[in-house]
């Protein structure tokens, strides 16, 4: 039997005196695939940070054995974890808004990695840039060269964090949550990938992951992570076949359940009729533009009070485009009427009240909340700015709202980097129900959340839009979750509505071949 390309002998990691993972052992051999598998918070994505030293010295303190090759990482120097850092081991982060540089260009930051680890620059490095980026499903990858990370959706952002890791051909890739944020069709093209790099180059993957089919159709082995702690290892036939560990039963239990509230035709509350976004290509002072990019065209929808509509769709269809127009965070041309008023004709004085009563859970909430605020201030901040609640109020709403989405209040005076993806979104739902809207756009709400945390926000949503009569707008490209809260569906193709409907016959029915390759992809991925 080959040795071990990583060999992990009871590691230690502890945040302030408080461990994050406890006593863990598990090895990864040449070109096998590992998955670490759990909840949020359970220490999967502080493993692999401790793989590549990426942890904050001075708030953690690690004890140990971490070995590449034979070769200890633990106390390594600077320039032995620089020379393996995105060379021989590359990482994929979850969030890739917050990994990616801002003020640099795709080419620019895929070109980087090549400069420093390969000396590769110039029409050598172009031309690798444009191989990788089409390797990764980003359709017209030449147009994408010069695009900022702001200017791509958030399935393309992963699929450029992807490109890089990729781009010196790692002999390990950690990948933490790879397909996140991206649809179904583009997690079946990036799992094909990933296995043929791992044929080719008999490359090593360390997937973390809470998606378990995801798992299920790419891993030879599972490691099952509970507080810190390694409940069970096993190959992956038999933790799926014959899970030993009640844990690991509950996992594999957890996906998207129940069904929309039951209710009857009610009048609309949101109308939007023939709404347009395009944006202007080239142009300038002198210059006028030579074309547009139509990411949203002359779109119509209704939507009953109480009811969800579920908006899916590719990265890039659109989505995340039209719920920021319904809601006039971006300019628009088109009708859009709320509750009988007809919000375009607003200034931003006059549309201020209606901001209460319509609020919004982004895709990335740890690009949506801000870094210098604690959570009990970034929850607080909207009741202070609509409400002009007392210190009292604010404070009591808050430990409400943290307790609604399963965070402890007691956590309240801590930061946003100091709680795992799932926490933080779970964060960014608190601020949106403090208000208590009447419309709440949710943008990917549960992309970052494992499948049992999944299960609760589903249910906290269904109970809060009983409760309070709330509408939903639901962006996701999870179509399990889409089922089990829309009660009407559109489906959203190149910024156009190709097909709508009710949820039901929708998904028992579709009519139009894009639907059907959505519906058969997502089939693909949950039976692999």
């Amino acid at each position: 039997m080959s040795e071990p390309l990583i060999e992990i002998r009871d590691l230690w990691v502890a945040f302030n005196g408080e461990p994050a993972v406890r006593n863990l052992s598990l090895d990864i051999g040449p070109g096998e695939c590992l998955a670490l598998v759990g909840e949020s918070g359970s220490g999967k994505s502080v493993t692999a940070n401790s793989i590549l030293g990426l942890l904050p010295a001075h708030a953690c303190h690690v004890q140990g054995s971490i070995r590449y090759h034979g070769q200890e990482l633990i106390g390594a120097s600077d320039q032995c974890l620089r020379e393996l850092r995105g060379n021989r081991i590359a990482m994929i982060f979850q969030e890739p808004m917050t990994s990616l540089n801002p003020l640099h260009t795709v080419e620019r930051q895929i070109g980087e990695t090549l400069l420093v680890h390969r000396g590769v620059a110039g029409k050598a490095a172009r031309a690798r840039i444009l191989e990788l980026l089409e390797l990764v499903g980003i359709s017209d990858p030449r147009s994408r060269l010069r695009a900022y990370p702001h200017q791509l959706s958030g399935g393309q952002r992963q699929r450029v964090m992807i490109a890089m890791a990729l781009a010196c051909e790692p002999e390990l890739l950690i990948a933490d949550e790879p397909t996140t944020a991206l649809d179904v069709t583009v997690q079946r093209k990036i799992l094909a990938l990933l296995k043929s790099l791992q044929q080719r180059l008999g490359m090593s993957l360390l997937l973390i992951s809470h998606d378990l089919n995801l798992v299920r159709s790419i891993a030879q082995r599972v490691c099952v992570m509970r507080a810190g702690e390694s409940v069970e290892q096993a190959d992956c036939a038999t933790l799926f076949s014959a899970p030993r560990h009640p844990y690991s039963r509950l996992l594999l239990d957890a996906e998207p359940a129940g069904e929309p509230l039951d209710l009857e035709p009610r009048e609309p509350v949101l109308a939007v009729d023939g709404l347009r976004v395009w944006y202007a290509l080239g142009g300038g002072l002198f210059r006028r533009p030579w074309g547009h990019v139509r990411a949203v065209d002359d779109v119509s929808l209704s939507v009953q009070h109480g009811k969800t509509l579920g908006i899916v769709g590719e990265s890039g269809s659109g989505k995340s485009t039209l719920g920021q127009a319904i809601l006039r965070l971006i300019a628009s041309e088109g009708v859009i009427a709320f509750q009988g008023q007809e919000l375009q004709r607003l200034t931003q004085k006059q549309l201020r009240p209606w901001r209460r009563k319509m609020q919004v859970v982004f895709q990335d909430p740890y690009g949506s909340l801000s870094p210098r605020m604690s959570v009990a201030q970034i929850i607080a901040e909207g009741l202070e700015m609509h409400q002009r609640a007392s210190a009292r109020q604010c404070e009591d709403a808050v430990v409400q709202a943290l307790q609604e989405v399963g965070i402890d209040p007691a956590t309240r005076h801590r930061y946003p980097h100091e709680f795992s993806g799932g926490q933080r979104q779970r964060i960014a739902i608190a601020r949106a129900l403090v208000l208590k809207p009447d419309l709440i756009l949710l943008d990917e709400p549960t992309s970052a959340l494992d499948r049992t945390v999944q299960k609760q926000v589903l249910n906290l949503l269904r109970q809060l839009q009983k409760r309070h009569g709330l509408t939903y707008l639901f962006i996701s490209h999870d179509l399990a979750v889409i089922r089990a809260l829309a009660h009407d569906v559109i489906v959203l193709k190149d910024g156009q509505v190709v097909e709508r409907g009710a949820t039901e016959e929708l998904f028992s029915s579709p009519r139009h071949p894009y639907t059907q390759e959505l519906l058969a992809a997502s089939a693909v991925t949950a039976s692999a």
